[in-house]
């Protein structure tokens, strides 16, 4: 009998040496930016929606984590909400990325990260726009895989990486879910918290060494469970 709980684990490793090959360049380019910012005095966001939110909340108050990011958190978007459905029909609203940037304090020379799996939803399109306009640097965090075989769902016809200043490609596959059981014809077991959080992490880590080799200490979270 094969045991597909161990080919999701070594898939996801499998992933994850992929984002190490393919997109290291990328994630050290956004620590660059990221350290950049901070000297600077500016300030880092973040920002997704529903699951994609779950990075958000893996950079915020997190043990080992940088004290300096921001989360834009809107309760429409998130997984409390109920009925749970209500996420996906607010993602699709267009306009309500640019209030959740506007009622931001997100302003010129901020960095935003935004993840976004399909990014073909208005509230994540509408959220780059905007926080283009107003002069920050917008990173992705999304599927390539998926993204480019999905229309946009925004009237202006684009999808997030084909706004962000960085796109960092979580090397999923098509509509996330990775596994596939002999007979079964849906593909189990997202990939794309793993991939994201590592994604994010490893940029964190990346930045507090440049900050650190520059003579900054950086601001990091100790754990709130230790003496």
């Amino acid at each position: 009998m094969v045991d597909y709980g161990l080919k999701y684990l070594e898939y996801s490793m499998e992933i994850i040496k992929r984002i190490q090959e393919t997109q290291y360049d990328k994630i050290k380019i956004a620590a660059i930016k990221m350290a950049e910012v901070v000297e600077k005095g500016n300030a880092i966001f973040a920002f997704g929606c529903s699951h994609a939110g779950i990075i958000t909340e893996e950079l915020f108050y997190r043990t080992g984590g940088f004290a300096l990011i921001n989360p834009i958190f809107n309760p429409t978007l998130m997984l409390n909400t109920r009925p749970v459905t209500m996420t996906s029909k607010a993602e699709r609203l267009e306009g309500f990325g640019k209030d959740i940037i506007d009622e931001s304090p997100l302003q010129d020379g901020d960095l935003i990260i935004i993840h976004s799996v399909s990014g073909r939803n208005p509230v994540v399109i509408d959220a780059a726009m905007e926080a283009k306009n107003k002069g920050a640097f917008v990173v992705a965090i999304t599927n390539m895989e998926y993204s480019q075989r999905v229309k946009s769902r925004h009237s202006s016809g684009k999808r997030l990486f084909e706004l962000a200043d960085l796109v960092i490609d979580n090397c999923g596959d098509f509509e996330d879910a990775a596994i596939e059981i002999k007979g079964f014809d849906q593909k189990i077991g997202a990939t794309s918290t793993i991939a994201g959080a590592a994604i994010a992490n490893a940029i964190v880590v990346e930045t507090s060494n440049i900050l650190y080799s520059k003579g900054i200490e950086p601001p990091i979270f100790h754990s709130a469970n230790v003496d």
